[in-house]
């Protein structure tokens, strides 16, 4: 199903809605189409533009998020779904210093991690094991916090992504 981002009447991004809604808030007048990729929908009565990134008439006040929390979703789109360990395909994540020693659930100790290093690291800290992380784990990039973007999202959303 295609998606759309949607963008606040001062062009920051809000989040990635599905083409039904960008097609909605179109019709209903509440947001204009910016970017699309040549593709039309038609209905029996008219044809419009599909939108690849929709821009709001007014501007709607978001509540300020200091930090995105790391949840499983947000630290597989930080990571690139990389196991931090062995480079593999991700589907896990795992806490560096393990909660059950007093490790904390936070962005700087949480990376992605493949289900067989994941198992194999198991609550033991690098050093006992001799692992070395391949990437430090950080807060991530802004861009990637926002609702429902893609580790790689779409080539027409870069423009208005990079803040």
């Amino acid at each position: 199903m295609p998606r759309a981002l949607l963008l606040n009447a001062s062009r920051e991004p809000l989040c990635v809605v599905s083409a039904h809604r960008a097609v909605s808030l179109v019709l209903a007048g509440k947001a204009v189409v910016l970017e699309t990729d040549g593709r039309v929908l038609r209905s029996e009565r008219m044809v419009m533009p599909a939108p690849h990134v929709l821009c709001l008439n007014r501007y709607v006040h978001v509540p300020y998020r200091g930090v995105v929390p790391p949840t499983r979703r947000t630290v597989l789109q930080r990571d690139d779904h990389r196991c931090a360990y062995c480079t593999a395909p991700a589907d896990t994540v795992d806490h560096v210093h393990p909660r059950s020693r007093g490790g904390r659930h936070e962005w700087t100790n949480v990376v992605a991690a493949c289900s067989r290093c994941n198992h194999r690291k198991a609550d033991r800290l690098l050093s006992e094991i001799g692992w070395q992380l391949l990437v430090t784990p950080s807060l991530p990039a802004p861009g990637r916090a926002i609702p429902g973007v893609a580790s790689r999202p779409h080539p027409t959303w870069v423009a208005y992504l990079t803040l």
